[in-house]
């Protein structure tokens, strides 16, 4: 078993750190629109991080995927990343119109009881709305 994406990425951009290549699982570069999506652009801004030593998109749903317990069901992190310093990063991308749901709420809650049980070894955020100031608050802050 290992990473088995449904469909891999099209695009012509060339991904540095994915850590299966330049063809991540299951991302989209634009959509029906001609518009760039919202996790490509997070993906993009991961792929560029100096602190990114390199990245996975996580699949849904696949037995070999990282997941979260919610009250419900499952949660699987949009992105995993492995940071220079040893660390692990979990990156939720949210759309504007969901960022303020029931949904994502819980999905921060859990993300944040992961992260501070792992005595600092893991760290978790939810950008939203292409704004990754979060992403770079929570790496400066560990």
């Amino acid at each position: 078993m290992g990473y088995e994406p449904s469909r891999v990425y099209e695009g012509g951009f060339q991904f540095q750190k994915h850590y299966f290549g330049a063809k991540p699982g299951e991302l989209t570069e634009k959509t029906a629109e001609g518009r760039i999506t919202e996790e490509f652009h997070c993906a993009q801004f991961l792929d560029g991080l100096a602190q990114v030593q390199f990245w996975v998109r996580n699949l849904p749903r696949k037995s070999t995927s990282f997941r979260l317990q919610t009250s419900k069901d499952w949660f699987y992190p949009d992105f995993l990343c492995q940071l220079m310093d040893g660390r692990s990063l979990a990156v939720e991308y949210k759309g504007k119109h969901l960022f303020d749901g029931v949904d994502a709420e819980e999905k921060r809650a859990v993300g944040e009881v992961w992260a501070t049980r792992s005595k600092g070894r893991c760290l978790f955020v939810m950008p939203t709305d292409g704004d990754f100031s979060r992403v770079m608050s929570v790496l400066e802050r560990g």
